[in-house]
């Protein structure tokens, strides 16, 4: 009897499961039709939304398809063609300003290295491009786009494997560029985390993962993750890293496992080509004046295109093809464009003036014009000019240092002393006119010339620039950014640049100027001073050579003080 009921339990309990699995298998059946309509619905609206198509921008059908369409970038592409395309490719990071062809440049060359002698790069060699500025990543490592993360089962959406408590690696962009190059735009902008987790992948050039879910004794988890959790992902490339900013500002641990390199800025005479070549492209024609004011405007060949493109919808609203000198004014106006001062040097031989040099933004040469003057008083150095002081230090405690700008000018007042050139009753007055900051020792040089030039009344040679710092006993000291410098000089019409003797490696292929290595100031006096006295000079009232001092006189004349113009204090 007992036996008969369990039976008949039995019986039932399979009959209410098998019920179960019916009415969920009808449901399941009644589902599909649906679902495959609704896919079938969403797929056709992909299809329309795909056949829609705008015209394509001009700044991409301008976007430079070879080498030669690569404007003015030749010494930096031929520095990356070196790094990368060998049998011993390394990491490289690209210094330079916003749109000259740092992406199109890196894109090329692996290009080029997949078919240059030796190189590990296969022909499949993938170029992986990723912003810096918008890597988004959990640091609960729940999802990480460029280092690669762990779906573990607990979140929504793992799936069949995350239903039996399987975690899933899902790889990043460190090893979808496995085997080729990541370009990572922007670098300096990345978050120190994923900066320190991009650092190890360099090292190992592997990307190990965790997860708390992971069991390497449980059978139910796949091969492959096992072989993920105890070996890593794959994530061996070449890294393409580009910046704006300059080099202290990039972390000295990326910087000391790559080769480094620099775009320069752009010429306006290469963005004018630049501007040509996209009206050509737009189907437009334009004047070379048009194209030289464009140069002259835009900071970029982005901004030229940019430019070039609103000039063309100008002309196409009135139906012309032809870009007017009202078009590009127009743009220029409305987009508030701000000119480039023309780097064109004033050769004129003057007294009391010379072309000193400095660097600025993304080691950008420029041409820098120093002044003096000599007049009746009591021996008064004056500096004035946007001559800096820095600041150093934290938040909550900073502490202010006067410029080594300002240094050089004290460095020049007792240089005076020692060449023989004392003040007496006359104050020195020493301008960096045209409003850029100055600070670093650079401007010593160009200080001590100057002023003795206003002392004695003899021109200064307008063809010539000069560029070190000076000691007190009147050596020339090594400065940097001296090939940039030398650039600006040659750009800016001079034939002639005085650098320090021991940055004379930095200049071994500069053409088109002549680069005079000097270790004291005494040979840049040689040299720039001309012999005979200005005639229009407006520094007469002081002799033509004062005579030196003996040296018991010397002793007990007092040190010129150096003083600040207005608003420094």
């Amino acid at each position: 009897m007992f036996s008969i009921i369990l039976v008949v339990i039995q019986l039932a309990v399979t009959l209410v499961v098998g019920i179960y699995f019916y009415r969920q298998l009808q449901q399941q059946r009644r589902a599909e039709p649906t679902v495959r309509k609704e896919s079938s619905r969403e797929m056709e609206r992909l299809e329309r939304m795909r056949a829609i198509h705008l015209s394509e921008p001009l700044a991409e059908r301008v976007r430079p398809a070879s080498f030669k369409d690569v404007v003015g970038q030749e010494d930096g592409i031929k520095s990356l063609k070196a790094i990368l395309c060998g049998a011993n490719p390394q990491h490289v990071l690209i210094y330079g300003p916003p749109g000259i062809g740092k992406t199109c440049a890196a894109r090329l060359v692996l290009e080029a290295a997949k078919h240059s002698a030796g190189t590990p790069f296969r022909k499949d060699a993938p170029f992986i491009e990723v912003d810096a500025t918008c890597v988004r990543f959990d640091e609960r490592a729940i999802a990480d786009p460029l280092i690669g993360s762990v779906h573990d089962p607990i979140y929504q959406g793992a799936g069949q494997l995350g239903v039996q408590g399987v975690p899933q690696p899902k790889p990043g962009a460190v090893t979808k560029a496995h085997g080729g190059v990541l370009f990572l735009d922007e670098i300096g902008e990345l978050h120190p985390v994923q900066m320190n987790k991009l650092l190890k992948v360099l090292e190992d050039r592997k990307v190990m993962l965790e997860s708390a879910y992971y069991n390497p004794d449980d059978s139910a988890v796949p091969r492959h993750i096992h072989e993920i959790f105890k070996n890593g992902l794959p994530a061996d490339f070449r890294l393409v890293g580009a910046t704006t900013r300059s080099p202290n500002e990039i972390s000295p641990a990326l910087r000391s496992r790559c080769m480094e390199i620099y775009f320069r800025a752009l010429t306006p005479d290469e963005i004018a080509s630049i501007a040509s070549g996209a009206a050509q492209r737009a189907g437009y024609t334009m004047d070379g004046a048009e194209a030289e004011t464009i140069g002259r405007y835009a900071s970029c060949g982005r901004d030229a295109v940019n430019i070039v493109q609103m000039c063309a919808g100008l002309a196409q609203m009135e139906e012309r093809t032809h870009i007017t000198p009202e078009d590009v004014c127009w743009v220029v106006q409305s987009g508030h464009y701000a000119a480039r001062p023309p780097q064109k040097a004033d050769t004129v031989s003057r007294v009391g003036s010379i072309h000193g040099l400095a660097v600025f933004g993304t080691h950008q040469g420029a041409l820098l014009d120093i002044e003096a003057v000599v007049t009746p008083g009591e021996g008064r150095v004056t500096v004035t000019g946007i001559v800096e002081e820095e600041e150093l230090g934290q938040e909550g405690r900073r502490m202010k240092r006067k410029s080594t700008a300002r240094g050089s000018a004290e460095n020049v007042a007792t240089l005076l002393e020692e060449l023989g050139y004392p003040l007496g009753r006359r104050n020195l007055h020493i301008n960096f006119p045209g409003g850029a900051p100055v600070d670093g020792p650079s401007a010593g040089v160009a200080m001590a010339v100057v002023a003795i030039s206003a002392i004695t009344g003899q021109r200064i040679d307008g063809t010539s620039a000069v560029t070190g710092e000076v000691s007190v006993q009147g050596r020339v000291k090594a400065v940097g950014g001296v090939p940039a410098k030398v650039e600006a000089a040659r750009q800016s019409g001079l034939r002639r640049v005085f650098i320090p003797r021991e940055n004379d490696a930095e200049t071994l292929h500069m053409d088109g100027i002549e680069i005079v290595c000097v270790s004291t100031v005494q040979e840049v006096l040689d040299r720039m001073l001309l012999p005979e006295a200005a005639v229009d000079a407006p520094q007469q009232i002081t002799p033509a050579l004062p005579e030196p001092l003996p040296v018991a006189a010397q002793g007990e004349a007092a040190t010129p003080a150096v003083t600040a113009g207005t608003g420094c204090p």
